[in-house]
């Protein structure tokens, strides 16, 4: 199993710690909010991106990819029904998409829950419309970089626009890019689903490229009360070959704890 660790909870951190912690404890990787860097990610330089590219390979991990992709930005909508707010969504995207190739990452984590619910007056099929402009927009250049985006279901708690991992394929489909359009699924989501998590793991085997470990809790693999031993199965019975990050929101066992306990767990539980 490949873990990674995201990066957001090391808030005073320098990204040099993070990655040299990251390595020591096992993981192979460190997925990055993009906002950890800069709230607009255009303002990244060039310079910059290959000297944290560079501090990650030195410390032995690899920047794995992004999420949390609209986290602090103004402006941006994936669902809004005006063309010029979704054009300029999709130039954004585009932005990510670049810096995630410059850091040598794979993947993008299409979260943002905010950014996406449905705005007033606009219907469930219309948002799914827009949802497509959008994201229809970003296959050329994800072809280009060999970027995946990977559509993230989340609990009705945090949206109304993608709450299944059948919504999430149903909207993969819809854009028909099945290279560069894919699924991503969250144990924390995953529990507001009446199927049992192993269970969506083995139906959606074939469009799911990425993967997030967590507790409903919002602290780690192992802080509550979700069993991994069955999760651990089910991504080995798949051979999953992409990565687990430990995505955490509850910060408050510390970073160090939910870095160093979250991995114990997991392999503990078959990982």
């Amino acid at each position: 199993m490949k873990y990674a660790m995201c990066n957001e909870l090391y808030e005073a951190w320098s990204f040099e710690r993070v990655c040299d912690f990251l390595a020591e404890h096992g993981y192979g990787g460190v997925e990055v909010a993009p906002f950890t860097f800069a709230n607009d990610a255009r303002t990244i330089t060039p310079e910059r991106r290959e000297r944290l590219r560079r501090v990650a390979e030195k410390s032995g991990v690899q920047i794995t990819g992004l999420h949390w992709l609209l986290a602090k930005t103004e402006g941006f909508h994936l669902t809004s029904p005006d063309a010029t707010v979704r054009k300029q969504t999709a130039e954004y995207f585009a932005a990510l998409i670049q810096l995630c190739a410059d850091f040598h990452g794979s993947y993008m984590v299409l979260g943002s829950p905010q950014q996406r619910s449905l705005l007033p007056g606009v219907t469930r099929e219309q948002a799914m419309d827009y949802a497509c402009d959008v994201l229809g927009q970003l296959v050329p250049m994800l072809e280009k970089t060999g970027i995946v985006l990977a559509i993230e279901p989340l609990t009705p708690a945090e949206t109304d626009f993608i709450t299944t991992a059948a919504e999430g394929v149903g909207l993969m489909k819809r854009i028909d890019a099945p290279q560069q359009i894919a699924l991503h699924l969250d144990c924390k989501a995953m529990t507001s689903e009446p199927e049992p998590i192993p269970d969506l793991i083995r139906k959606y085997r074939k469009e799911m490229v990425t993967f997030h470990a967590n507790d409903p809790n919002l602290q780690g693999p192992g802080f509550g009360e979700l069993d991994f031993v069955p999760i651990m199965a089910a991504l080995h019975d798949i051979e999953f070959d992409g990565w687990v990050s430990v995505e955490t929101f509850d910060y408050s066992p510390g970073p160090e704890r939910l870095t160093i306990e979250s991995i114990e767990y997991m392999k503990r539980c078959g990982g």
